[in-house]
């Protein structure tokens, strides 16, 4: 991939997808089309177990580029061009069948908190925030988003007034996994992506799978599926595998099948 607004390692199963587009890591339509292509092809790369998104700089992401909005509205189809281009980034990231981890190395706003919210699993470095500013601009959106994570009171409040939210809160409020100084952040993340990459790779695509399937299926519904992943799961060599290795007290061997 010839990215220009993303940078992508890829060592030992964990891929590190970087938001490089200075000063802000503002994101604009070749920087979500290529959060879609990456995160697409990611999801079906074998060699890849986990994944950790992070931002370059100081800042995760300061959002949409708001360069790009006042013209769009006197263009017809444009808007909707843009808004869909916006929610597949979104989708991408959501629907990837890796687990992906949000290391919030500074501000993440608007369309760049969107991202956090559409990851696994987040950690935050101790000057890190977040915020749905699109009211200060005239703007209205993401509070679906905020509903899922927030209180009504404090999702509420953050929308409609671009309310700020600290790392340090974000980890009060158990959103986080830690808050840490900017040096000990993706060691962090990196730590959890390596854990991640000891599992079956199967099952870990299944937890996936159900960790986002369930999220909208009635509890007895939700707890059948899980129980069909365990019995399809129970037939595969990487399950017996386990099973093996914990009887016999050593570190399995997967081979993915």
């Amino acid at each position: 991939m010839d990215l220009k607004t993303l940078t992508l390692t890829i060592e030992d199963g964990i891929a590190v997808v970087t938001l490089n587009r200075p000063p802000v890591n503002a994101q604009n339509a070749e920087m979500r089309a290529e959060i879609t292509e990456v995160f697409d092809t990611l999801s079906d790369m074998d060699e890849v177990a986990a994944i950790v998104l992070t931002g370059s700089g100081k800042l995760f992401s300061a959002g949409a580029d708001i360069r790009e909005r006042p013209n769009l509205a006197a263009t017809p189809g444009a808007y909707g061009r843009h808004n869909r281009l916006v929610r597949e980034s979104y989708y991408a990231v959501v629907e990837c069948s890796k687990p992906v981890i949000a290391a919030i190395n500074g501000a993440a706003l608007g369309a760049g908190f969107g991202l956090v919210m559409g990851s696994d699993i987040w950690v935050a470095s101790e000057d890190a925030y977040v915020s749905m500013p699109e009211i200060n601009v005239g703007l209205a959106g993401g509070v679906t988003f905020l509903q899922k994570f927030f209180s009504q009171s404090r999702a509420r409040r953050m929308f409609y007034t671009g309310m700020q939210v600290s790392a340090q809160e974000l980890y009060r409020l158990g959103l986080v996994e830690a808050c840490l100084p900017a040096a000990e952040l993706m060691p962090y993340a990196m730590g959890i992506a390596r854990e991640i990459a000891s599992k079956s790779p199967i099952a870990v695509r299944l937890a996936k799978e159900a960790a986002r399937m369930t999220l909208t299926m009635p509890p007895r519904d939700a707890y059948r599926y899980e129980q069909g992943n365990t019995v399809a799961l129970s037939k595969t060599e990487d399950t017996k595998e386990a099973q093996r290795a914990f009887f016999e007290k050593r570190k399995p061997v997967f081979t993915g099948r």
